[in-house]
């Protein structure tokens, strides 16, 4: 069914093919569906809302039949019927057959814990092939939902995330050509998660582990940054992607301490330390 909502985006009935746990705190989905020939996206951060189902429904539930005014009956709709919404990036798409790759970083799932928290997560822990959920994403390669951007004079990428960015961060890495200078800092809980990352550019990447029971607050790398020194004359472009706390302080570094123009930097709150999903876009 396709749905009329605000162009270029479209809704998309999926269903899981497989799953591949890629290390304690995340799990690779890998989505099929009848339209994915109608998906198209050019970015690397490409930003998409998924609808996941409750525990005990066999699909989520979103009044697609309301056409344009779909968003209203979906908040109208009783809170453990109406779908869960979540914001997640796209890790890769494939072609022949059509699939998409999502990572879910599995929130709150410490040492000895039985299951991860979060409605997200833990339907991404238990998801099994066959598992149905709705997508709203691109219909038009170069859309809105796209963050990364550098400029064309672009000499040195810098980069930041935590473990909700390190989807976005390690496809935007991987899709860097030969020669693309960069310095990246990514954030996560433990050492099972550190990836590897193939990518031709000439990339310094950074993994830190975050200590068990540290509180959240400026990011580990902060620090680092302010130790770190750029080349002189260099032209950066800088992408910071996690919770908007760290972002925030992150971006006041470049732009107030650095003197890095404020247009060269890309900074994206994933989420909010304390808020659900919900919370935080009640308080936008």
């Amino acid at each position: 069914m396709t749905t009329a909502v605000a162009a270029p985006f479209r809704f998309f009935s999926l269903q899981v093919v497989r799953t591949r746990r890629l290390g304690p705190s995340f799990v690779r989905v890998t989505f099929e569906g009848p339209d994915l020939h109608a998906f198209h996206s050019d970015g690397r951060d490409q930003s998409l809302s998924l609808f996941l189902p409750h525990p005990g429904q066999s699909a989520p539930v979103v009044p697609l039949e309301r056409g344009d005014h779909w968003w209203q009956g979906w908040r109208e709709l009783p809170d453990d019927v109406r779908a869960v919404m979540r914001s997640y990036t796209l890790r890769s798409l494939r072609r022949e057959p059509d699939e998409i790759d999502i990572d879910f970083a599995l929130h709150g799932l410490e040492p000895g814990a039985a299951a991860p928290t979060g409605p997200a997560s833990r339907w991404a822990a238990r998801a099994t092939p066959g598992d149905r959920v709705l997508l709203l994403g691109p219909a038009v390669a170069d859309n809105r939902a796209i963050r990364f951007r550098p400029p064309e004079d672009t000499d040195l990428v810098v980069m930041w995330g935590d473990e909700t960015a390190v989807p976005a961060a390690t496809a935007i890495l991987e899709s860097l050509p030969a020669g693309t200078r960069v310095r990246a800092w990514l954030e996560v809980r433990h050492p099972g998660d550190i990836q590897d990352v193939p990518t031709d550019a000439d990339a310094e990447i950074t993994w830190r582990v975050r200590e068990p029971g540290r509180p959240e607050g400026p990011p580990m790398a902060l620090d680092a940054l302010r130790r770190t020194r750029f080349p002189a004359g260099a032209r950066p472009y800088v992408w910071l992607a996690g919770e908007s706390g760290c972002v925030r302080a992150l971006r006041r570094h470049f732009v107030d301490e650095r003197g890095t123009d404020r247009r060269r930097v890309t900074f994206v709150g994933y989420w909010r330390h304390g808020l659900s999903e919900e919370q935080s876009r009640a308080q936008e």
